[in-house]
């Protein structure tokens, strides 16, 4: 079951990109400390190629587990723009969004495994 975010509004202390653009790692100011994989950042964008309009909407993304982080841009300062090398770039991701990525990263990759199973997809291109 998803964890429920905080009523605070959180902010990250340093964002550091790693292993050539294979993990994100964000620490935030409420102590957590999160390492993204670029695949798991690719297939939850918050962009409407991925989201749609709403959550009964989104659409389901394979063939990420090679993907990388290109580069990473500030939008603000309440968010980042990820740009991924298979050209992925309209996903603008808020820190609070990024911060119940981190606490619900587990439960939301099994679903993401069992959703390929189903559908027959890959992780793989």
């Amino acid at each position: 079951m998803p964890k429920l975010t905080h009523s605070f509004e959180v902010w990250p202390l340093k964002v550091t990109l790693k292993k050539e653009g294979c993990i994100l790692e964000i620490e935030f100011d409420d102590g957590e400390n999160f390492h993204y994989p670029a695949e798991y950042l690719r297939i939850e964008s918050p962009s409407a190629e991925v989201r749609g309009h709403g959550m009964a909407q989104k659409r389901l993304i394979g063939g990420c587990k090679y993907v990388t982080i290109t580069a990473i841009e500030s939008v603000g300062n309440y968010a980042i723009r990820i740009l991924f090398d298979d050209g992925h770039s309209t996903g603008i991701y808020s820190w609070s969004y990024l911060h119940q990525l981190g606490l619900n990263q587990a439960s939301n990759w099994q679903r993401y495994l069992y959703m390929l199973e189903a559908w027959g997809l890959s992780r793989e291109a």
